[in-house]
């Protein structure tokens, strides 16, 4: 015996817009169960409160049809007049006490035809409660109308803070890659001029190691270079930047460092946000094979299954335990480039579908390990 209305939607004016009928249909069965309950607390008021004397199955019917009826002429005048603009508050609420007698009366004869019964006489029994009939659906309708125009206001709260939400993740995937990019761009001055220090002792004592140690270093700053300028590389890069880097270690480090590097053919072309990989090198040799005396040996590896691309460094050098590496976020999440901690960085660009993992290697050494979601490479 209600008169539910649900001002909800702003201005939408997108070519992808849902057919009217189908919004429509939404909507109401996003209301029907809050409708039906506020139509049986109305038949419980007219058999029990206002004492009708009426069954109460049959007060029922005549709630339900006069709380549609209400329900069907404000939907219809909130189509005519505001159709998918939002309605002023007061302008509404005022339709809707002055179309409430409309549905009344509309609902009356719908429940009156239900059972058969002569228009008239139920008029005329209902006639004795005309005004306590009226002011009820009146008060029942604007309550309606309050609860459902605040449901609508949360709903769009709702929908506008996971916007915002969705923004801010946005902005900050934005800083984050800026903030790598910089860093990429400056190559690590320590590491640099070591290996020019090293160059320049070869020349003279090693030409053609030398030569070997230069042709690397222009193949590292111009994979970092172009890293430092893209959102995206691919393994094959990735790892020629691997490769290049651990080569420049091989000659300064000599015998003390070994490496291997397994790429799949089929991951080759498979993009990646860069410089994944790049970090937990450096700090496996970093904290790992240049602190050990004997130095060790790295593997570089990708592979991946149905759902999840694994990207994984494993060396042998003091592990974990070791008295530099207090805990394994010291010893990995560090990552060189800064202060950008992996997990922050995985956790920015790929949501909790991607994963860091930190072990001890047996019988020495650690294993990292970067699984992201994996989406198949297709050649455009």
């Amino acid at each position: 015996m209600t008169t539910p209305s649900i001002p909800k939607s702003k201005n939408s004016n997108s070519p992808d817009q849902k057919p009217c009928a189908e919004t429509q249909l939404q909507k109401f069965l996003q209301d029907l169960p809050r409708l039906m309950l506020i139509n049986a607390i109305c038949t419980l008021i007219v058999t029990y409160v206002m004492r009708t004397h009426s069954p109460l199955l049959e007060s029922w019917v005549f709630s339900n049809c006069i709380g549609f009826s209400c329900y069907a002429l404000v939907r219809i005048i909130q189509h005519l007049f505001w159709r998918t603009r939002k309605p002023q508050p007061f302008f509404f609420f005022l339709v809707c006490l002055l179309i409430t007698p409309l549905g009344f009366v509309a609902g009356s004869t719908l429940a009156a035809a239900i059972f058969s019964y002569p228009l008239l006489s139920i008029f005329s029994m209902q006639w004795a409660y005309f005004s306590s009939f009226i002011g009820l659906t009146m008060v029942i309708s604007l309550i309606s109308v309050w609860s459902f125009w605040n449901k609508a206001k949360i709903s769009e709260l709702a929908a506008e803070a996971e916007a915002e939400k969705a923004k801010s993740a946005a902005i900050e995937r934005q800083a984050l890659q800026a903030q790598l990019q910089m860093l990429q761009a400056q190559i690590e001055p320590h590491m640099l001029f070591n290996t020019l220090a090293n160059l320049q002792g070869l020349i003279a004592l090693d030409p053609p190691r030398a030569q070997h140690m230069l042709s690397q270093l222009i193949v590292y700053l111009r994979n970092t270079l172009s890293a430092s300028r893209a959102e995206k590389t691919t393994l094959q890069q990735e790892f020629s930047l691997i490769e290049a880097y651990l080569e420049l270690l091989a000659i300064r480090m000599g015998k003390r460092l070994t490496y291997t590097l397994s790429l799949p053919a089929d991951l080759r072309e498979q993009t990646i946000p860069p410089m994944l990989l790049q970090p937990l090198v450096e700090n496996a040799i970093k904290h790992g094979l240049e602190p050990k005396i004997n130095g060790g040996n790295i593997h570089v590896a990708a592979e991946n299954d149905a759902h999840f691309l694994y990207l994984t460094v494993k060396d042998t050098g003091l592990g974990l335990s070791a008295p530099h590496a207090a805990s394994p976020e010291t010893h990995h999440a560090g990552l060189g480039l800064g202060n950008i901690n992996l997990r922050e960085r995985l956790q920015a660009l790929f949501g909790p579908s991607a994963a860091f993992t930190l072990e001890a290697n047996q019988p020495e050494g650690a294993i990292a390990r970067i699984s992201i979601p994996f989406i198949p490479h297709t050649s455009s």
